[in-house]
């Protein structure tokens, strides 16, 4: 384990930086990854996230080594399960489903991984995963058993992300979750930003005027993964966000 902070004081340096997501279980061929890789540095994305639901180990580690030795950008792991670390990254999100009761996914999970994960050389991140209602059940729902917390229960949320912090984690990330209908309201995201935590948010952002607006209310990173899948040429509309990201 890493005693630094550098993949952490590049989220909080800005508001309104991309991530872009990709799923090992979806994303996993070298033609594939060469395309991410090509469009996503055209497009001066700042991270890579890597992470999902039903991964396998082999498949995990093949798509982080890959985009290590293939691009210069951050890789930061976005786990679903204790299997899915790799010590070829420059990060990890270790994450805490907070807004679930399965032990699994607050605790279970961290103790599997935590053996490995400590005598890695990778900047570890503790972080409050939130998943909001996106109007649809999502497979991080489904796979961890959890209710996401209704988008318009802005005390809940609140309240679990300062339940969070107090425990100690240094993130807040709020997730609709892949396919979502509706990404987490700006106002959400506009009261997050209140508690002066770096915030991520992630599922159901397609359009360039929900990046913008995320990042008005005040998203450090905003994950775009689903949108990309669909339709990866939307990494050339993402170089109109961070045209202006730097102008500011």
């Amino acid at each position: 384990m890493l005693d630094t902070t550098k993949i952490f004081d590049l989220i909080t340096a800005k508001k309104g930086q991309i991530a872009v997501l990709i799923d090992p279980d979806k994303s996993n061929k070298k033609e594939e990854l060469d395309k991410l890789i090509e469009k996503s540095e055209f497009a001066d994305i700042d991270f890579f996230f890597v992470g999902g639901s039903t991964v396998t180990r082999e498949q995990f580690e093949y798509v982080v080594n890959y985009l290590s030795n293939n691009s210069e950008l951050p890789v930061v792991l976005f786990p679903g399960a204790s299997h899915q670390i790799s010590s070829r990254a420059d990060a990890i999100l270790y994450l805490s489903l907070i807004s679930g009761r399965n032990p699994d996914y607050l605790i279970g999970h961290h103790v599997l991984s935590a053996n490995e994960i400590y005598d890695m050389r990778v900047e570890v991140i503790p972080t409050a995963y939130i998943l909001i209602d996106g109007g649809t059940k999502s497979s991080v729902a489904y796979v961890s058993q959890t209710t996401p917390i209704p988008s318009d229960k802005s005390s809940i949320i609140l309240n679990t992300a300062k339940a969070g912090i107090l425990q100690g984690k240094k993130l807040i990330y709020v997730d609709a979750g892949s396919g979502a209908i509706n990404h987490v309201p700006n106002k959400v995201i506009s009261e997050l930003a209140s508690l002066n935590k770096p915030i991520i948010v992630g599922g159901g952002i397609t359009k360039i005027e929900e990046i913008d607006a995320l990042q008005k209310a005040g998203a450090n990173v905003i994950v775009i993964g689903n949108k990309i899948e669909e339709d990866i040429d939307f990494l050339l509309d993402l170089k109109m966000v961070t045209k202006k990201k730097w102008k500011n």
